[in-house]
């Protein structure tokens, strides 16, 4: 099994839902700037994954042929919010196996106004997390909030009867993330709130208040993965790959049933999948400096920090309150804003966790830089079940520069000409003719905005 590298990462800004951009032109800019980062044209990728879950089978098809007709594979996913991330799983084992040297996961998201799973689309279908929420409400009760934030927020309550704390520790790390969404130009909310101000907020669900939720939101993300052997004909990329050093996926054991609220909301899944990966790197969750955790609900963090080993067991509100969630403690977790402020296109979000830990690492993000990163990880959760753990470093196990001054003056941001960690812009028609294999057709993208704004201009 070979070694994995990511080479190349793009997403565009995520904003509300609003019915302004097209899924397919969300993914056509995400795959241009990860293409464009890694130095290569659609040609050289063998292999892709592409992940959503609100769209119409092949949805896959529809965004790649954009960047060429070349004939490759092409695998849709849906694993609920850890779809972008089981995209990376795919095409990470794709490149590890030996079976291709270059791969590409994509992923996106095209939401509807207002709260995640407020209608059923398929009322006919027997619903996946059915026996789960029956389980939720003969444990629980349930009320009249959202059954996402009723599910994350029970188990917070339940391991908080077991360990001690209060539903001040979830605004807290509300608070954190509001705050650090400030820095981060693809985030949809980048106001700072304060902890009366969060606290305030409407209240949902067993102390959980609406600020301390993630919005449904548009975007897109992607990622280019590559072999050594790659790494061997594109010598230019060695000054920014990042290793995936270990990863795991883990789906739910009979614990789910096993009558516990923290069990339901997936706790032993990310448990176990933590574990592997701590296993297979030799890595443990102390050596860490950088984490972009699964937040949908700030209650979700509460207990993940936990189940993922950052904190001794019992002790997630010890670890909240010491402030060794943000800049100056232990970790800095989510320093993109996290789900509750960057947003969650379910398809999109493991992607845009896997951009955001890369940039650390190879030291491009300024204004958030997180100090002496050598490893990061990443936590993607999607109920029903799945959960997806990533561990990346450098290459050489070596600290990330700590400024802009330290960075080659070649790479990915002489590229896109500009360094997309720190400003988000759109792509260009000569953009996309930059990454478009030979085998390509502009009867695909000629309704796109980009198009028609190049043919304005002529």
């Amino acid at each position: 099994m070979g070694r994995v590298f990511v080479a190349g990462v793009g997403m565009t800004a995520f904003v509300k839902p609003r019915n302004k951009i097209p899924y397919e032109e969300m993914g056509l800019e995400a795959g241009t700037k990860a293409l464009l980062d890694a130095g290569i044209t659609y040609d050289e990728v063998q292999f892709a994954a592409a992940g959503y879950c609100y769209g119409d089978s092949t949805s896959g098809q529809r965004v790649l042929y954009q960047l060429g007709m070349t004939s490759i594979p092409i695998v849709n996913v849906n694993n609920n919010c850890s779809t972008g991330s089981t995209a990376l799983y795919l095409a990470r084992q794709m490149v590890e196996s030996g079976s291709v040297d270059c791969a590409m996961a994509i992923g996106w998201e095209k939401m509807e106004p207002g709260r995640l799973g407020k209608d059923v689309k398929w009322p006919t279908h027997t619903p996946p997390l059915g026996k789960a929420l029956e389980m939720m409400s003969e444990v629980c009760g349930s009320t009249s909030a959202p059954i996402n934030c009723q599910l994350f927020a029970n188990a917070a309550e339940d391991y908080r009867k077991k360990y001690g704390g209060s539903s001040d520790d979830y605004a807290k790390i509300a608070e954190i993330n509001h705050r650090h969404s400030a820095n981060n130009p693809y985030s949809q909310f980048r106001d700072v709130y304060t902890l009366d101000q969060i606290k305030a907020s409407p209240h949902y669900h067993c102390g959980v208040t609406k600020l301390q939720c993630c919005p449904t939101s548009d975007g897109a993300g992607a990622v280019i993965v590559v072999s050594e052997k790659f790494l061997q004909t594109h010598k230019y990329l060695e000054n920014q790959i990042i290793e995936i050093a270990a990863q795991a996926m883990a789906t739910d054991s009979v614990e789910l049933y096993s009558r516990s609220p923290l069990q339901i909301a997936g706790y032993d899944m990310t448990k176990r999948a933590a574990e592997q990966v701590y296993k297979k790197s030799g890595i443990s969750p102390k050596q860490v400096q950088v984490v972009e955790l699964h937040d949908c609900f700030s209650a979700n963090e509460f207990i993940s920090v936990d189940a993922l080993g950052l904190c001794d067991p019992g002790k997630a509100s010890e670890l909240v309150r010491n402030g060794d969630i943000t800049y100056g403690g232990k970790y800095v977790v989510n320093p993109s804003g996290g789900l509750i402020s960057k947003g969650h296109p379910l398809g999109a979000t493991g992607l845009a966790q896997c951009s955001e830990l890369v940039w650390q690492l190879r030291g491009w993000t300024d204004k958030r830089r997180v100090p002496n990163v050598r490893y990061a990880l990443q936590h993607n959760v999607g109920l029903g079940g799945a959960v997806v753990v990533t561990l990346y470093k450098r290459p050489d196990d070596s600290i990330a520069p700590q400024s802009l001054s330290e960075l080659p003056k070649v790479d990915g941001r002489s590229r896109l000409g500009y360094n997309p960690a720190d400003e988000c812009r759109s792509v260009t028609m000569n953009d996309i003719r930059r990454v478009q294999a030979r085998a390509s057709t502009d009867y695909i993208i000629k309704d796109t905005a980009v198009f028609k704004a190049q043919q304005s201009h002529m």
